[in-house]
């Protein structure tokens, strides 16, 4: 689903002016939700 996900970034977001950004695409090995300090599959359910 990765290319799905950056494609449909790149066409919702294109402008071909400078400053449309970048999208990172990297391994994830956690994540956390910063209101509550959950991590793992809760910070993201």
């Amino acid at each position: 689903m990765v290319d799905c996900v950056v494609e449909t970034i790149i066409n919702t977001n294109q402008t071909g002016m400078p400053g449309d950004g970048k999208v990172f695409v990297v391994p994830i090995s956690d994540a956390v939700r910063v209101r509550t300090g959950e991590t793992g599959e809760m910070s993201i359910a």
